[in-house]
């Protein structure tokens, strides 16, 4: 909570009726807020007073927030909604087209466009002039046949800067995609009728029919097997917002029959380890995703992603890795531990899967490069790096499952840490 004057009370205050604006604002924004905690944050603010801002704004944040992921929500809806001007401009300038120069644009905060379209009630400001004068009446037409639809840029659009509603559509869009994968080959075999080796045992079997007499030769083929999909969530501060959609896409592959994988399990991480998969197999996906931030006390923490993947390794990678698993591994790779044990667990985690794919937000960056060392220590041991911040590069990720020869982003990054 930063620091501000305190501002001097009106006279006839309405200070009540500006708490229920502003729980109405947060609904708008996401938040799960009804009447019951309205009432209960008027009668706490009446209880705790209202002599320091910074005593009133955790009075409110104690009641209207339940989640740790609606903590940014809430801190850019308050700054925006008790008296912060210039951020207030700052936010609605976002909001408004402009044509880009050659001065840096600097991208909005997490939360800040939902908590602006939240206040604004969905309308954005005014253009300038609207209403003066008979001019105002005058309607410019554009042709947009040739821009892309509303579809295709919430596909492309980055999860951290999407509003409340596109949020709501791109779930949307992810309980629909599928991640099928190929089936592998087993060393069982299995009856098939053009198969080209001969099943013995059954050929013996099928003559006793016959009084010992071999008619037909019973031939067979290598049966094949579906791997299992390992996810391997970050759900540190920097990556919450991903996490949490990529968790969606997640549910849905989990609970879409059909696609082949014989199960799948996850795990989420930030300061310890967590298996989430009972969790996921609720259909409901908001209620999974309830039950698995209860699960997970570490949202939003620090990031160890060398203790969290050696607890994995040591506790979970002979149970759900001996079956030639799939592991999905999604964090931007900054971690505050050592790089030495990390690329030890990493490496154990490559031998032990049969195909590892890193998923990084970090990559939607052009200029993107290898400078960290979490990132310069995971680099070698996985199978294909990809980008994972849009509905997008989600889709995109089929192809990285179904051919073991694509690396995505892997050799590109990997020729700059050549000496």
């Amino acid at each position: 909570m930063p620091e501000y004057p305190d501002l001097p009370l009106p006279k006839d205050g309405k200070l009540v009726h500006n708490i229920a604006h502003f729980a109405r604002a947060l609904r708008r924004a996401g938040l799960p807020v009804g009447p019951g905690r309205v009432r209960g944050a008027i009668e706490a603010v009446a209880a705790a007073g209202f002599s320091r801002r910074e005593d009133f704004y955790w009075t409110l944040h104690a009641c209207l927030v339940s989640r740790p992921e609606h903590a940014r929500v809430f801190h850019q809806t308050f700054r925006l909604f008790w008296r912060d001007p210039r951020y207030l401009e700052h936010m609605m300038s976002l909001m408004l087209p402009a044509i880009r120069g050659v001065q840096e644009e600097s991208p909005a905060a997490a939360g800040a466009r939902r908590a602006a379209e939240a206040l604004l009630d969905g309308r954005g400001p005014a253009p300038e002039g609207a209403g003066d004068g008979p001019e105002a009446e005058e309607r410019i037409e554009i042709d947009a046949t040739a821009t892309a639809s509303a579809t295709e840029r919430l596909r492309t659009l980055d999860f951290e800067q999407m509003s409340a509603a596109e949020v709501a559509e791109a779930k949307r869009m992810l309980a629909a995609l599928s991640l099928p994968v190929r089936p592998i080959p087993s060393r069982r075999m299995a009856p098939d009728a053009a198969g080209r080796r001969p099943d013995w045992r059954r050929t013996l079997r099928g003559s006793l029919r016959t009084g010992g007499e071999v008619l037909r030769i019973a031939p067979r083929s290598p049966a094949t097997r579906w791997p299992n999909l390992v996810v391997l969530c970050d759900i540190s501060g920097s990556m919450a917002q991903y996490s949490r959609l990529v968790l969606h896409f997640v549910h849905a592959v989990a609970n879409r029959q059909g696609q082949g994988w014989a199960r799948v399990h996850a795990f989420t991480f930030g300061t310890r380890l967590t298996n989430i998969t009972r969790h996921l197999r609720q259909k409901d996906a908001d209620a999974a995703l309830a039950a698995a931030g209860r699960e997970a006390q570490d949202w939003q923490g620090g990031t160890r992603i060398g203790d969290c993947l050696h607890a994995f390794n040591r506790d979970w990678s002979r149970r759900v890795l001996g079956q030639g698993a799939v592991v999905l591994l999604i964090t931007d790779g900054l971690d505050r531990g050592d790089a030495g044990p990390l690329a030890q667990e990493m490496q154990r985690l490559h031998l032990s899967a049969r195909r590892l794919i890193w998923l990084n937000p970090l990559l939607r960056f052009d200029g993107f490069a290898p400078r960290a060392a979490g990132i310069r220590a995971m680099l070698p041991h996985v199978d294909a790096l990809r980008a994972g911040h849009s509905v997008a590069t989600l889709q995109a990720l089929a192809a990285a499952i179904s051919d073991p020869g694509d690396g995505g982003e892997k050799a590109r990054l990997a020729a700059m840490l050549a000496p």
